[in-house]
């Protein structure tokens, strides 16, 4: 029988991560590599999330690879159909084809004292570097509702949309008010019979600055490359702006709350509804919402904003805690990820034979959001603590590369085997971290999933991207150690 496939680098997910380690791993020079996806396309989440009115809300110059500027964005603000297009068009472009192992999913991944063994659905693996690019929006969460399986309607949540089911004349149940569904809510009502939104906790809504791209500015962008960057540069130092005098100041953040509530003034007339819609907690705690359109689609005769939760579900209804029925044909759950408790941390296991999840213990922490004691040579892409709040997760990902590659570098040159981060850098960089969180309103202002089970914000850097890039702009082998084969 033969043995495992080798390869000097696994890498774990073809999203925007997974393919930008691929293109820079190539750019360096190593092409001893493998790209491991379940999907049959790459893609990640812009991939899984096709529901309707799905875009970003990050702004177009901000979210493709700094190295690879995309001059053809239609709107300052990217639908899912142009992100996902510029993401399969990086595999023909760089010629990434022969490393991908497409519709193989990770089963498990453990380190045997010398290497990673990677058990996948198509067969086994072994690298001496595995880069874990799952990214913390792969796995839809869905709340456990009494009942759930008796409903004999349709249920699906929206990473997974259905797209064989024509909602027209439907009622339907929108369990979630989050970043996805302030985008479909207002592609569905207009179709539907009947639409319930349950609203466990109102969110904060700016007006959303979406413009088409004129045909002469991507002209251009295409002929003087520089004019983007310079587009790119600004966007990026308004938003670290926002971040230092908004996030940061919590006088700055009542100017932004001012502005959402006039916002959502202007929109929604009718007092009771708007009572309903305006959140009780700081602005920041929680994402900040962009939109334009969420608030008139509620505002439709045939729209219900419910602000009781779901309580139990039946046959052909939903039940609140109020006690009131709602009589459904269709539940979609609008109700975010997995991403303190991302499952691939159950599949990791690293020197001792425990998991990511058995050592993190519902609290994820890692070495510069990167690397982990007890695991060698394991480097996790937008791993704990590199989220942000207020700019595009594809900067803090190409500064975590550069930190990679450079400890490949370093791997390299001295010939080590294997290297992990000693528990005391480890220790004292998740001090620095928490230190910083404190008094924020990430930490204070009330429950999201920016915080892990235990209440500590795992998800979020607290401060500038810029910050960030400082920390890992050279890998340093004073916060390592040398592992010994077994």
């Amino acid at each position: 029988m033969a043995g495992p496939q080798h390869h000097r680098i696994a890498v774990i997910g073809a999203g925007f991560s997974g393919l930008g380690a691929a293109i820079r791993l190539k750019q360096r020079g190593y092409d001893d590599f493998v790209v491991l996806d379940r999907g049959t396309e790459v893609g990640g989440t812009w991939r899984d999330n096709t529901y309707p009115g799905c875009a970003c809300d990050v702004p177009s110059h901000l979210y493709s690879y700094s190295f690879d500027l995309n001059p053809e964005w239609s709107r300052s603000f990217s639908p899912q159909p142009e992100i996902w297009d510029y993401l399969r068009r990086r595999v023909a472009v760089y010629g990434l084809d022969r490393h991908l192992r497409l519709a193989t999913e990770v089963h498990t991944a453990a380190w045997d004292g010398g290497r990673w063994m990677v058990e996948t659905s198509t067969g086994t693996y072994s690298a001496d570097i595995l880069i874990s690019a799952t990214g913390a929006l792969c796995e839809p969460a869905q709340p456990k509702l009494p009942g759930l399986e008796t409903f004999t309607g349709e249920v699906f949540h929206s990473a997974q949309w259905n797209h064989d089911l024509d909602l027209t004349g439907r009622r339907v149940a929108v369990v979630g008010t989050g970043a996805s569904a302030i985008q479909f809510v207002p592609a569905i009502a207009p179709d539907v019979e009947r639409l319930h939104v349950f609203q466990r906790t109102a969110p904060w809504v700016m007006p959303k600055t979406d413009r088409p791209i004129s045909r002469l500015e991507r002209r251009v962008f295409r002929a003087v490359p520089g004019t983007q960057r310079l587009a790119r540069a600004g966007i990026y130092w308004l938003r670290e702006f926002w971040q230092g005098t908004a996030f940061l100041q919590p006088v700055m953040m009542r100017l932004g709350q001012r502005m959402a509530r006039a916002h959502l003034r202007k929109q929604v007339p009718d007092p009771e509804l708007r009572a309903k819609l305006t959140p009780r907690y700081r602005m920041g705690c929680k994402r900040v919402l962009l939109s334009n359109d969420y608030y008139p689609a509620l505002t439709r005769s045939n729209v219900e904003v419910v602000t009781d939760a779901v309580t139990e579900v039946r046959p052909d209804a939903v039940v609140a805690a109020d006690g009131t029925v709602r009589e459904v044909d269709t539940i979609i759950f609008g109700t975010g990820f997995h991403v303190t408790d991302n499952p691939i941390a159950q599949k990791i296991r690293g020197r001792d034979g425990r998991t990511l999840a058995e050592v993190w213990q519902g609290s994820p922490k890692a070495y510069l959001g990167t690397t982990v004691a007890g695991f060698p040579n394991l480097f996790l892409l937008l791993g704990p603590g590199t989220g942000t709040g207020h700019t595009s997760v594809v900067f803090m990902m190409e500064c975590q590369l550069a930190y990679v590659l450079d400890a490949l570098r370093h791997l390299d040159r001295t010939g080590a085997a294997a290297i992990e981060p000693t528990p005391a850098a480890q220790r004292g960089f998740i001090s620095t971290v928490d230190k910083k969180m404190v008094g924020t309103v990430w930490q204070t202002g009330c429950k999201s999933w920016y915080q892990d089970a235990t209440g500590r914000v795992a998800a979020i850097w607290p401060g500038y991207t810029w910050s960030y890039r400082l920390r890992t702009r050279r890998f340093d082998p004073a916060d390592y150690e040398v592992v010994a084969n077994a």
